[in-house]
């Protein structure tokens, strides 16, 4: 398409208006092409809130990906740093499971040093990546969206829940599109079939593995997820599901 000359309708110097069969012309030229908003990628740092073993997963990503690629070279920390933090977490997350409130005080030391180290390699990449999402998603770590569109979230179905470690239930949803991550929350199940109080079982960002701790053996339990993103912020609770802790 060719350039649209612009012409004005106003009045002369005498005060005599000006039509827009008169001839007269500015000389501007309507544009033809409006440039588009551009989104800068941002990497997500949901991770912070995610569960211990979401926490993990991210790790262990950005440890196997991010150093083997010449785009990233120099990280703020090497690989062997970013490994002790994992591994040291990942001990703690062991131990807290059979121990008290020493050993889970432990293990939330561990986990805020593991997502200060993670903060500064999301940073690397956030200043590396040239807003390339290929680039920035094969260092292991995730992007925020860039679809700003309202969207309803549906409410996410359990597909199973099954048994993990000793006292550990892990409970797997279908994904649901444009969730960020999932919020789980469960009941023990009384003999009589009387629910008991709700507890928070945290945020997940894997759909495909919610990890539930601390339960007591042969306790019967119902579960719900909701998913947590879109314009209305949540999703509704799913229908509930029950499973045994072992």
């Amino acid at each position: 398409m060719g350039k649209k000359p612009i012409t004005w309708d106003g009045n002369d110097a005498q005060g005599k208006p000006l039509r827009w069969d008169s001839g007269l012309k500015w000389n501007g030229f309507l544009p033809t092409n409006q440039p588009k908003a551009m989104f800068h990628l941002r990497v997500l740092l949901g991770f912070a809130a995610a569960s211990d073993h979401s926490l993990e997963e991210t790790a262990t990503s950005v440890l196997s990906k991010l150093y083997n690629i010449a785009d990233f070279a120099n990280p703020p920390l090497t690989k062997v740093d970013l490994q002790a933090a994992l591994s040291a977490f990942s001990l703690a997350i062991a131990a807290a499971l059979h121990g008290g409130p020493v050993e889970t005080a432990d293990k939330n030391n561990k986990r805020d040093a593991l997502i200060a180290l993670l903060r500064q390699l999301a940073g690397f990449v956030q200043d590396e990546h040239g807003n390339d999402l290929s680039k920035l998603l094969s260092t292991g770590f995730e992007a925020v969206s860039t679809n700003r569109a309202s969207v309803q979230l549906e409410a996410p179905k359990i597909k199973d829940i099954l048994n993990g470690m000793t006292c550990q239930l892990i409970v797997r949803v279908g994904p649901v599109a444009n969730a960020k991550c999932y919020e789980v929350r469960y009941a023990l199940i009384a003999p009589g079939g009387a629910l008991g109080p709700l507890q928070n079982g945290g945020l997940h960002t894997s759909s495909r593995s919610m990890p539930i701790g601390g339960l007591t053996p042969g306790g019967n339990y119902q579960f719900q997820v909701r998913a947590i993103g879109g314009s209305t912020g949540y999703s509704d609770w799913s229908d509930p599901v029950s499973h045994m802790s072992l």
